[in-house]
């Protein structure tokens, strides 16, 4: 078992949702229920799914919590561009939040590379 909370893959999708939380103080009233919704649900899958990976006892079962936290942050990423396309938030002020949201991406990707690369030498 994992202590997800000592992985910066993990610590870094906290921050997201953290930024995401005053992200979406911007929105207005009228999007209560519906992008302010999606987006944190999005956001919070992210950390959640890594450590729920990280309580399973393969690293196949690991890899596929991963999957899905990637497929999080795409959908969290689409909402922000929408975000921007509705004019609700200024493009430059979501520079950083995306620019962070491309390093989750990276990070679990190469998370998802190293086990397959143990999985790998495991079978040789």
């Amino acid at each position: 078992m994992r202590n997800f909370r000592k992985l910066n893959v993990w610590q870094n999708g906290i921050s997201i949702v953290k930024r995401i939380y005053r992200l979406v103080e911007l929105l207005p009233e009228n999007e209560k229920y519906g992008l302010r919704s999606q987006i944190c649900r999005a956001a919070i899958s992210v950390p959640s799914n890594i450590a729920e990976g990280c309580g399973r006892n393969t690293d196949a079962d690991f890899r596929r919590f991963l999957d899905i936290a990637l497929g999080s942050l795409f959908e969290l990423e689409t909402q922000l561009i929408i975000m921007v396309e509705l004019k609700y938030v200024n493009g430059v002020k979501m520079n950083d939040l995306v620019d962070l949201v491309h390093q989750e991406e990276k990070m679990i990707n190469s998370l998802i590379t190293k086990l397959k690369a143990n999985r790998e030498q495991l079978k040789s």
